[in-house]
């Protein structure tokens, strides 16, 4: 059985300017006996962004911790060590973050696929294309597999931003599957795949469904492909205003890629004219 939802939340951040952790004493409590005080430094050396060397490996390290596992065999450190290497950029981790897409954890797969998806190597996609393998029967999804088997919103989102085309095949028949959230994340991975705007304008459609949290999700995804159709959809979306603003700025970022200042593209007028608008 997995484990909670809850058991993978992060630690209650505490203020930057915090006199009781020093970079120093993070590092050495990570390297420690005392799990829960490793737990908190992983989250907080990412959290922190500390991209010192002996940071990096660290987290390398608990990465393939043995020691920090829960009753259920989860394993709360390797998580939070994913999740600060996805934010430190740094490519030494991917080695062992392509390991950890093979951890008996499922949180563990799931952060290591948002991590490696972060860090943008694309070493990653033959492994990950296993895990997308694993859920598909020729065209088809395997039937009746449990729903947690694989993080596969999370592995769809990595092959869709990783530009991995060959993924196609494999990316396809999660269009069908159960979990609306695993559909969405197949319709943002074949849009980045195939630019085809039939799944952008899925998504836009996405955006009347009645879960407030799946609302949420499809904005994230919008901003993620920078789909500038979905600009005045994403305005008028019932959600928070800051999650609406930063979905927006996905869009407008790309707008921005396309000329030199300056100069702005009709876009990004209309864009920043739609933000305006929200604050």
């Amino acid at each position: 059985m997995q484990e909670s939802t809850f058991e993978t939340m992060e630690p209650s951040p505490v203020s930057a300017a915090d006199p009781a952790l020093t970079v120093e004493q993070a590092i050495a409590n990570l390297q420690g006996s005392d799990l829960g005080l490793r737990f908190y430094a992983a989250w907080w050396l990412g959290r922190f962004r500390v991209r010192e060397d002996a940071a990096i490996l660290a987290l390398i390290a608990a990465l393939e911790d043995e020691a920090d596992q829960t009753e259920a065999g989860g394993y709360p450190l390797r998580r939070n060590a994913a999740r600060a290497l996805g934010k430190l950029g740094d490519l030494r981790a991917v080695p062992v973050l392509i390991r950890s897409l093979a951890c008996s954890d499922y949180y563990v797969r799931e952060a290591a696929a948002q991590a490696l998806l972060a860090l943008g190597d694309p070493a990653c996609v033959p492994m990950l294309i296993d895990l997308l393998a694993t859920g598909v029967q020729g065209d088809q999804l395997v039937p009746n597999q449990p729903d947690l088997s694989q993080p596969y919103d999370a592995i769809l989102e990595a092959v869709g931003a990783l530009r991995a085309t060959h993924a196609i095949p494999y990316a396809k028949p999660f269009l069908e599957h159960p979990v609306e959230r695993v559909q969405y994340a197949a319709i943002r991975a074949m849009y980045q795949l195939t630019h085809d705007s039939l799944y952008g304008d899925q998504l836009v459609q996405a955006l009347d469904s009645p879960s407030l949290q799946l609302r949420r999700t499809i904005l994230a995804d919008l901003g993620a492909i920078s789909y500038l159709p979905a600009a005045e959809a994403i305005a008028q979306t019932q959600a928070e205003n800051s999650l609406k603003l930063i979905a927006l700025k996905g869009l407008l970022e790309a707008q921005l890629q396309q000329t030199s200042p300056p100069d702005l593209t009709a876009g990004a007028i209309k864009v920043m004219t739609l933000m305006d608008d929200l604050l």
